[in-house]
C-alpha cells in the first residue's frame, strides 16, 4: 500500500465522535464538592471557641443541628444558650423529645481537659442520643506535612 492510498483510507474511515465528554463535568462537580466541604463548617454559628484541627473529611449537617459547645472557661452551651452542667442531661432529654434521634455535634475548645469532654459526651449519651460527632477545624495543607 502506498502512502497516498494509506491517507485516502483514513479519510474514508473518519467518523465524528458523537459521545459527550464527561471529564469537564466531573472536574466541576469535584471542585463544587470541595467548596461545600470547606464552607459547611463555617456555616455553623454559635459560641466562639478555638477548635483543634483534624485531617478528617467534613460531614453534612441536618436542618437544625444540636450543638453542645464547651468554652475555654468551662461553660457549656446547648445551641446558643448557656446551660449549667447539672441541667445538661435534662435539657438534652427534652430536646430529644422534640428532634428525635438526631446527631449531636460537640464542639470543645482545644484547651479543655480531655476528661471534661468525655464527661459531656457521656451526658449526651445518657440523654438518649446515640449519634454524636466531634467538630474540628480542617487542617491546612501546610500544617499536615
Amino acid at each position: 500500500m502506498t502512502p497516498a492510498e494509506h491517507g485516502a483510507g483514513e479519510e474514508a474511515d473518519y467518523r465524528p465522535l458523537a459521545e459527550i465528554n464527561v471529564t469537564p463535568l466531573v472536574d466541576v462537580m469535584l471542585v463544587l464538592l470541595i467548596v461545600f466541604m470547606v464552607a459547611a463548617p463555617l456555616m455553623v454559628v454559635g459560641v466562639p471557641v478555638d477548635l483543634p484541627q483534624t485531617s478528617a473529611a467534613a460531614i453534612s449537617q441536618p436542618q437544625q443541628p444540636v450543638i453542645v459547645t464547651l468554652t475555654r472557661a468551662g461553660d457549656i452551651h446547648l445551641r446558643e444558650e448557656r446551660v449549667p452542667q447539672m441541667a445538661l442531661v435534662e435539657r438534652l432529654a427534652a430536646l430529644r423529645q422534640e428532634v428525635g434521634d438526631a446527631i449531636v455535634y460537640v464542639r470543645a475548645d482545644r484547651g479543655i481537659d480531655y476528661g471534661r469532654v468525655l464527661s459531656v459526651l457521656g451526658e449526651v449519651g445518657q440523654a438518649g442520643f446515640a449519634k454524636v460527632s466531634l467538630i474540628a477545624e480542617a487542617q491546612s495543607p501546610s500544617a499536615a506535612r
